[in-house]
């Protein structure tokens, strides 16, 4: 289901070598189930209707992993 926080395919294409730039690189022990963009889009829904974590829709990843990736992102 589209969001109006969703990033565009334009804007994706913008922003996905950003992140990849940004994101500090780890030893990753294992392969996430999700594309970054959902869980992305995860935490822009979140920042922009203020909801709880647990509020998350389920069109987007459990919000345990999408709570996990912004703690991460958010300290690099």
């Amino acid at each position: 289901m589209a969001y109006s926080s969703n990033l565009t395919d334009a804007e994706w294409e913008i922003f996905e070598p950003l992140l990849q730039e940004i994101l500090p690189t780890k030893k990753q022990t294992r392969p996430t189930n999700w594309p970054k963009r959902d869980i992305f889009n995860g935490i822009l829904y979140q920042l922009k209707n203020g909801c709880n974590w647990q509020d998350l829709p389920k069109d987007f990843p459990p919000y345990s992993t999408v709570y996990w990736h912004y703690k991460q992102w958010r300290a690099a």
